[in-house]
């Protein structure tokens, strides 16, 4: 037995599909909104968008990033594009949720690959603005997003953490919790599907489970 609270020190949520999950539709919304920007900034028909996305995506973390190495594009101008969502038609506020985070003994951070400006929509319809001490995206990752090594470092420099095992990363994808891994946090993979193999340390289907999954982040047990 161990005291976990005094290990873990600091828990970074990833925000779309982890806080609010998947099945909201909100994050296949955004993906919309990416091939139709996609689509009148490069003159790509839907299909081709779609698979150069995909291709960005997987290469360097964000689509975002593709298209700044690739085609100059406005990164303030795509981030404004693709959140120009109502958000309120997907996701809500969840007391329970409030109530499970609010009870975390840790210092509480938003680590996104979005802008603070979508991340502080989002928190703010959920009711967890002032939850959070901190909030980390893609302006303070200078567009270096995850899964890019040096986004994790830079997170934990602004969380002011100098030993990345008294972390933790919930985040929804396995590309973004592998580099965690090799740095030492702990991991959870926060996904509604059943997933037979991931690399996190353990899964979830919603951070709902977190007193029944994780209870050593509030008792101290292993």
């Amino acid at each position: 037995m161990y005291n976990a609270v005094m290990t873990y020190t600091t828990l970074f949520f990833d925000l779309d599909a982890t806080l609010y999950p998947a099945s909201s539709g909100l994050w296949f919304k955004i993906k919309d909104r990416i091939h139709e920007f996609m689509m009148d900034h490069l003159g790509l028909t839907e299909q081709e968008a779609s698979s150069l996305r995909e291709d960005y995506y997987l290469q360097y973390g964000t689509t975002l990033d593709g298209l700044m190495r690739h085609h100059h594009v406005d990164p303030e101008g795509y981030l404004k594009f693709v959140h120009d969502i109502p958000l309120e038609k997907f996701i809500s506020y969840s007391p329970a949720l409030k109530e499970i985070l609010t009870s975390l003994p840790q210092a509480l951070w938003v680590f996104t690959n979005s802008d603070r400006e979508h991340a502080k929509r989002v928190l703010n319809i959920l009711n967890l603005e002032h939850v959070f001490q901190g909030i980390v995206d893609v302006h303070a990752l200078d567009f270096e997003a995850k899964p890019h090594p040096r986004a994790y470092r830079k997170a934990l420099a602004l969380a002011r953490i100098q030993t990345p095992s008294k972390c933790v990363l919930f985040d929804d994808l396995s590309q973004n919790l592998l580099p965690a891994n090799e740095l030492g946090f702990y991991t959870v993979i926060v996904n509604e599907n059943n997933l037979d193999d991931h690399p996190a340390d353990i899964h979830i289907h919603s951070l709902l489970d977190l007193p029944h999954k994780l209870p050593m982040l509030w008792k101290g047990e292993d």
